[in-house]
């Protein structure tokens, strides 16, 4: 049970009840237009900042919640994303600002793919990431891989929802928000721009940009190729990384009303693969121990590695027919990972033993080899018709992925032979050999009605429709052949409302469902019995205002969530090798978030943020990495060419995602993070008339050391633990030529 104080219940609801008085309160028509923050949702048109002047707060807010909002949402900008971002970034490190966001990269941002990013206490597979509108991700368990895809040099722009949106908001996890990620546009002058930076851990990017301008032969279209080297050691002993990514994006201008783009990522990517360490082994190598070089060590850093390639294409058209507004993309992307690893990560003793033909080896170090590749298919098609005193807007989101996933018991001693004294299937070397498909169908509808000039409400329904195959030779859990199906729909309406007081304040209220289909680990017993598994299901109010001018971003909001039919597991009986799979009551969530930004004069601006989440479980248990609070502080200048930030973030207290050998649980402490940024833009005649950029970072500026997240044990049952990782530092130049 979580044993912060609580809002309480009554609260909630006196909130809800004030906000809908509001909205049916009587106010002038107003002939200025709302100030566009250029948050346009999760439907992936791009988000830009429609501020020019580079001292108001709708400028430099790092996040700002958004006057045509219906839900919570933070907008982070490009331009926060291009002054404040380290060079090798994941998206997951850029949206750690947001309230109820809490991510930290154990390795250095961008270092290694994120462990644990939460948002409001739902994890990676509870929420979407989409990429231009596009949902993306591995269908097993709805989870991301945040090293695999796209870059901050690319990135337009993020919008975090928290929360399942409307009826328009699609994706295989609506269940707890939705992580929108938006490309930027390409430049309609032509260039190119050679960038690079160099820190900390032997971290070091090279990245080039061509901008093809306006081309006339192709109805004044432009486009963009942008090409990234990044490489780094890392904060974590013998936990390197190498990646290298290309990213194009192209868009043509057919007529007045119709664009067509293009858009293809490429990713290849190789990483050690650290799990912590226990506090015995930080005490003897240090708080940044985590593998070595040891040829006998289970932590051996050559035994511990991904090999990962990847790629994202697609296609999109927008254009108009008479009243009738149409966006389609058709997409693919992919994910193909060879994976290795050790048998017991955290065992530095000389080896654990393994059979290879027949023969013991007690001194040989096992391991496993895993191969998970998948590609999915889809497409997504928005319509919005002029209809009476608003818009129909409707569509369909069609997507199936295909993966095949294998896994084998080797000896690291003998290079890889099959080891088969684990006690696997099929010989004693396979673990799985299987493969599976996941088709979502999710149709959507809904209806905007603009009362009069200020308000509007929008009633709307989707359907959501997942199927899942498994085609196994040797199925995971079990290691005997399966082949089976399973398929789960609902229908999920939402209700949301908005209500412009005057031409920079609204307020909004939300009711929707949210919706998560089992994840694979289900089929993963002999003989499942799926029918009478129910998909996991939220239901959301929350109630919220936002108030934007050039002075001052304000939001508010609050929410309460109940989240049913939580999927659990036990054991199938006394001696049972298997898992079984059933629904539980559920968690109670509620709480609310703040963020604002005021620019107090002298290009300088002041910004906070701050997140109360609150949770009760039907069991008592705790949730891991959930803290009841989280805030963020700092002080932001621009001007004359000079950028600088010093912002801070602050967690508290959670429980890590495992106990204790006694079975105690973890409770780490509140910890905070400042980080100080300074990039300063040249005059173009000392570099002969083109654009020139310095910058400056210092991350973990106070150099916070301590434990702060777990999620694995060593053989013994001990607990590994990463720190947050040392101060750091970045310097960056880019040259346009």
């Amino acid at each position: 049970m979580h044993t912060a104080t609580k809002f309480k219940r009554r609260d909630v609801y006196c909130a809800a009840i004030s906000a809908w008085a509001l909205l049916g309160a009587t106010a002038p028509a107003f002939a200025d237009q709302p100030v566009d923050l250029g948050a346009v949702g999760t439907s992936g048109t791009g988000v830009v900042t429609a501020a020019e002047d580079p001292a108001s707060a709708l400028y430099q807010a790092p996040t700002q919640a958004s006057l045509t909002a219906t839900q919570p949402q933070s907008v982070i900008t490009q331009h926060y994303i291009q002054e404040n971002a380290s060079a090798g970034s994941n998206y997951t490190d850029i949206v750690s600002i947001a309230p109820s966001v809490v991510s930290i990269n154990p390795n250095g941002p961008g270092m290694m793919e994120t462990q644990s990013l939460t948002i409001r206490g739902f994890s990676d597979g509870q929420y979407n990431v989409t990429f231009d509108g596009i949902p993306w991700g591995d269908s097993n368990d709805f989870t991301h891989h945040s090293t695999s895809y796209f870059m901050p040099q690319d990135i337009g722009g993020i919008v975090v929802d928290r929360g399942p949106g409307d009826a328009s908001n699609i994706g295989n996890a609506t269940f707890g928000g939705t992580i929108a990620v938006t490309s930027k546009l390409p430049s309609a002058t032509a260039g190119t721009t050679l960038y690079g930076s160099t820190g900390s851990w032997n971290t070091n990017l090279f990245g080039a940009q061509f901008d093809t301008g306006n081309m006339q032969s192709y109805n004044d279209g432009r486009a963009f190729i942008d090409y990234k080297n990044f490489t780094t050691d890392g904060y974590l002993t013998n936990s390197s990384q190498r990646r290298q990514n290309i990213f194009m994006k192209f868009e043509s201008f057919l007529g007045q009303d119709t664009t067509l783009s293009f858009v293809a990522m490429g990713n290849k990517l190789r990483q050690n693969v650290p799990y912590g360490a226990t506090t015995t082994q930080m005490a003897l190598y240090g708080n940044n121990f985590a593998l070595d070089t040891n040829p006998g060590s289970q932590n051996n850093a050559g035994y511990n590695y991904d090999d990962i390639t990847s790629d994202f294409e697609y296609v999109g058209l927008k254009t108009k027919l008479g009243s009738l507004s149409l966006d389609n993309k058709l997409y693919t992307y992919a994910y193909y990972h060879n994976g290795y690893n050790t048998n017991a990560p955290g065992a530095l003793t000389t080896g654990l033993g393994t059979v290879v033909g027949g023969t013991a080896l007690p001194n040989d170090v096992p391991g496993q080899a895993m191969t998970m590749n998948y590609r999915s298919f889809g497409d997504l098609l928005r319509l919005s018709e002029a209809l009476g005193p608003g818009a129909l807007d409707f569509g369909m989101w069609v997507d199936y992925q295909t993966n095949s996933r294998s896994q084998y018991e080797i000896d690291w001693t003998l290079n890889q032979a099959f080891n088969t004294g684990n006690g696997a299937a099929n010989g004693g070397y396979i673990d799985r050999l299987m493969g599976d498909t996941l088709t979502t169908i999710q149709p959507y509808v809904q209806y905007t009605w603009n009362i009069n000039d200020v308000w509007s409400v929008t009633p709307g329904l989707k359907y959501d429709y997942f199927r899942r195959t498994v085609d196994s030779t040797v199925n995971q859990g079990t290691g005997q052949p399966y082949s089976g199906s399973e398929s789960w729909g609902k229908a999920l309406p939402a209700f949301v409302t908005r209500y412009m007081l005057s031409s920079h304040w609204s307020v909004y209220a939300q009711y929707a469902e949210g919706f998560m289909a089992p994840n694979l680990n289900v089929f993963y017993k002999q003989a499942p019995q799926l029918g009478g598994l129910s998909p996991q299901q939220t239901t959301n109010y929350q109630v919220g205002t936002t108030w934007a001018t050039p002075t001052l971003t304000l939001g508010f909001d609050l929410y309460k969530i109940d989240f049913t039919n939580q999927i659990s597991h036990t054991s199938c009986g006394a001696g049972s090798p298997f898992t079984c799979f059933y629904n539980t009551g559920g968690v109670k969530y509620d709480g609310g978030e703040v963020e604002g930004t005021w620019a107090i004069g002298g290009g300088v601006s002041l910004y906070g943020n701050y997140g109360v989440n609150n949770y009760s479980t039907s069991d008592g248990s705790v949730l891991p990495d959930v803290p009841q609070t989280t805030a963020a502080a700092g002080v932001i200048y621009q001007g004359g060419g000079l950028y600088s930030s010093l912002i801070a973030k602050q967690v508290g207290s959670r429980y890590a995602d495992v106990t204790y050998a006694s079975g105690a649980p973890i409770q780490f402490g509140s910890y905070t993070i400042t980080n100080f940024n300074l990039n300063y833009k040249l005059d173009r005649s000392a570099f002969w008339g083109k654009d020139a950029r310095v910058g400056f970072q210092v991350n973990n500026l106070f150099n916070q050391n301590q434990p702060y997240f777990a999620n694995m044990t060593d053989p013994s049952g001990t607990p590994m633990f990463f720190n947050i990782p040392e101060r750091n530092f970045e310097v960056s130049l880019s040259v346009g030529l």
